[in-house]
């Protein structure tokens, strides 16, 4: 399925959808990131939004301009934070300080060669950390990507980019049903 097709697919219930899928994939609309950066993240937030048509369609959009390391490297976001964000997210709320102290023991080396750079594997870890709901990750995340002077703007398009992507997941799965 191509991204126009899936868009075209959006209930007109959730038309604010199709208008803000438009916007937060485009450069104009993703202030702050680049056409790559976009693509990156969009694919993996469609990875962790788990609706396979989706995933398809961001898949074809991202390969116009990703090369396949680079699609590797924004499933690896995907994959890694899937990982991740469960671990950090329970150690976190877990009312017992002495999980946090620790060692986690996750091998996580695709962070050392992701496949993309490192600013943009941590826009879509941060992206895909907020739609899997781990604020302690996205903590972090956020905390790197400002101190390598990424925009709040930049940051901000990649949460824009989360929010958009999983609501039209959600949307599509219900309208399936």
């Amino acid at each position: 399925m191509q991204l126009q097709d899936l868009r075209n697919a959006i209930p007109d219930y959730a038309k604010d959808l199709k208008l803000n899928l438009d916007s937060v994939l485009s450069e104009t609309g993703a202030a702050g990131l680049n056409a790559k950066q976009i693509r990156v993240i969009a694919l993996s937030c469609a990875i962790a939004s788990r609706h396979a048509p989706l995933v398809a369609a961001i898949e074809g959009f991202a390969a116009e301009q990703l090369s396949p390391e680079e699609m590797n490297g924004a499933r690896s976001a995907a994959a890694i934070m899937a990982m991740n964000n469960i671990y950090y997210r329970a150690t976190h709320l877990i009312h017992n300080d002495e999980y946090g102290q620790l060692r986690a023991g996750l091998r996580m080396n695709v962070m050392a060669n992701p496949g993309v750079d490192k600013m943009t594997f941590e826009l879509a870890s941060l992206a895909v950390s907020a739609i899997n709901g781990c604020g302690a990750c996205m903590d972090s995340h956020e905390r790197t990507l400002r101190q390598h002077e990424v925009t709040a703007q930049g940051v901000q398009s990649a949460l824009k980019i989360a929010a958009v992507v999983h609501a039209v997941a959600v949307t599509l799965e219900q309208s399936a049903s």
